[in-house]
């Protein structure tokens, strides 16, 4: 460990949970040097849907690297970029009658967040964009600005501005009318906004989602006053919630889309900020970065939407797989009363939330995570307060492994609890 120690900056996070040396890693499991097995909830933080080294992937990403295909292309043409465009089209888009355009912002969610706020100002010609509670979009400036996470918000050091955050689902009011009535109010101190950017399920949040028919009516009060709608599915898209998209079941279609994590499918940095075609007011060069065409992440990143999501079975398995889950957590809540414990989420993104503690990393939902970790579980913690256990396993994880995965979870609720 001492190489960690002496180099590394104190701002690692993970490591400081999971301290082991990682070697190995394959479908839902991982293996430290020392030969010891975990299975993984975590699944990179929702880079990681389709487990680890997953073999048509590898397959494809060893084929190119092999014959010596372009590994670095910026925005130029390459075949990677092409097939990786043409299967988007043919299994994402077209099946769902969505015309968006694509813009590669760069290697990472923050990087398709800023894109998408920084055009929806350049459309619009207005500043201001709505973000809500207990959101998180990313550490980068204007993704924390849209932010609602104090202590990540604080990080910055600089004041951040032009936006205003307003009430999520079940946030008090939580009501989008608020938002309708603030933009027609003269004297709310709300200048109509260039967009509203959301979050379905908020994974960072505490794993909070909102219902179909608040996303409606948002979306509604978005289109009636002439505000884009922005949905960042960098966690929850590519099927984390059962479909494709984590808005399908609420029946709306955003202005655009910001999708990451698991859209290169094998973990490869890759970013995509989807719009509507008449939002394309880009001047050529006007959003760039030089990793746009990480051509390995193109090749992983078509492989994988041509193997799983060519037809519905992964979206079928999701879904039974996340009442599998919730139905689980609901009865280890059930075993601990004393304890106040609920269950949150959709499909495989499912939290089990403590009442909030006055210290976070020494609060119920922190020791349940270590206790998981020695008894080879991998699930962290989310929520402004941390006093959320969050799961994201695999999309392909067995129903033997959610077993096993559950059945690790109860018994560290149960040492937790009696700590």
């Amino acid at each position: 460990m001492s190489v960690f120690e002496e180099m590394e900056s104190e701002v690692r996070s993970y490591s400081r949970a999971w301290p082991v040396v990682f070697d190995r890693a394959r479908g839902s499991w991982l293996h430290d040097e020392d030969g010891r097995r975990y299975l993984d909830f975590f699944s990179g933080a929702g880079a990681l849907n389709y487990g680890h080294n997953p073999p048509v992937l590898k397959r494809a990403l060893m084929d190119y690297l092999s014959r010596d295909g372009v590994a670095h292309s910026l925005d130029m043409f390459t075949v990677a970029r092409r097939h990786f465009l043409s299967a988007l089209r043919e299994t994402v888009l077209a099946p769902r009658s969505l015309d968006y355009r694509v813009v590669f912002p760069g290697p990472g969610g923050a990087n398709a967040v800023e894109a998408a706020l920084k055009l929806a100002r350049r459309v619009t010609g207005r500043t201001t964009v709505v973000g809500f509670t207990n959101s998180f979009h990313g550490m980068t400036l204007g993704a924390l600005a849209v932010s609602g996470n104090a202590a990540k918000r604080a990080a910055a050091g600089v004041p951040l501005a032009h936006t205003v955050s307003l009430p999520y689902d079940g946030y008090g009011d939580g009501s989008p009318e608020l938002l309708d009535r603030m933009i027609a109010d003269p004297g709310s101190g709300l200048d109509t906004p260039a967009a509203v950017i959301v979050e379905t399920v908020q994974g960072e949040g505490g794993v909070r989602a909102a219902g179909d028919d608040w996303l409606r009516a948002l979306a509604e009060v978005c289109r009636r006053r002439a505000v884009l709608l922005i949905v960042d599915d960098v966690q929850m898209g590519c099927g984390r919630t059962g479909p494709f998209f984590s808005f399908e079941d609420a029946g709306i279609v955003p202005d655009m889309v910001c999708l990451s994590k698991s859209i290169g499918g094998y973990g490869l940095p890759l970013a995509l900020t989807l719009i509507r075609p008449e939002l394309d007011v880009w001047q050529p060069g006007e959003h760039n970065g030089t990793f746009r065409g990480v051509g390995p992440a193109f090749v992983t990143g078509a492989a994988a939407l041509r193997a799983y999501w060519s037809g519905n079975d992964l979206e079928k398995a999701v879904r039974g797989s996340g009442e599998r889950l919730a139905a689980a957590l609901g009865e280890i809540a059930r075993a601990h009363p004393d304890a106040e414990l609920t269950v949150r989420g959709r499909g495989l993104a499912a939290g089990l939330c403590f009442p909030a503690s006055p210290d976070a990393a020494e609060g119920p939902a922190s020791r349940v995570s270590a206790e998981a970790f020695r008894r080879g579980l991998l699930v962290e913690t989310s929520g402004a307060d941390g006093s959320v256990v969050k799961l994201l396993p695999p999309l392909t994880v067995t129903d033997g492994e959610l077993d096993q995965g559950v059945d690790i979870l109860a018994a560290a609720v149960g040492a937790a609890l009696r700590a």
